[in-house]
């Protein structure tokens, strides 16, 4: 459980929001019903749209539960997971949103076992280079590919910016 930091400004464009009208200032939870503002999508959409990214990655999360503040782009997540490597995927998921810049993980684990270390990707890096730094060699890029799954589709589709989980060796 802690605080990660992410760039809000990088990520996935899941959804539109206009900073000068910006108005999802409000924490919900992903199951309260709040409107949604005119042009802007409300902190309870956003909610909404974060809580189905997490359930398209397949991820074994019980009672999962996301707020989002709009005032200071911080995702709330809570849930119990069955595994260290769920709960991490959800936190990326997440995280690597454009306009989320921190990610509260509030998640319970059933299997306890050795946090991932979490990687930000730099210009220029490849799985392959990281694969490389981390384990000595790049043909082990596929273990940082495979953990990062089904975020990453393809081990050529980084971007700097980016943050992945790196398991441990």
């Amino acid at each position: 459980m802690g605080m990660f930091s992410f760039a809000k400004d990088i990520g996935d464009k899941i959804f539109n929001r206009d900073d000068e009208k910006h108005d999802a200032k409000s924490e919900t939870k992903a199951d309260a019903s709040t409107p949604v503002a005119s042009g802007e999508p409300s902190a309870q959409s956003v909610a909404n749209i974060l809580l189905r990214r997490i359930q398209q990655q397949n991820l074994n999360i019980s009672n999962l539960k996301i707020k989002y503040n709009g005032s200071t782009d911080t995702a709330e997540i809570s849930g119990n997971a069955k595994t260290q490597a769920d709960r991490e995927k959800a936190i990326i998921a997440i995280g690597n949103v454009q306009n989320v810049a921190k990610v509260i993980d509030n998640i319970d684990i059933e299997e306890d076992a050795p946090e991932s270390t979490m990687y930000t990707v730099k210009s220029g890096d490849s799985l392959s280079k990281i694969a490389k730094d981390v384990y000595g060699s790049s043909g082990d890029y596929t273990k940082i590919f495979e953990a990062n799954k089904p975020m990453l589709s393809d081990p050529d589709k980084i971007y700097p910016g980016q943050v992945l989980r790196i398991p441990k060796p």
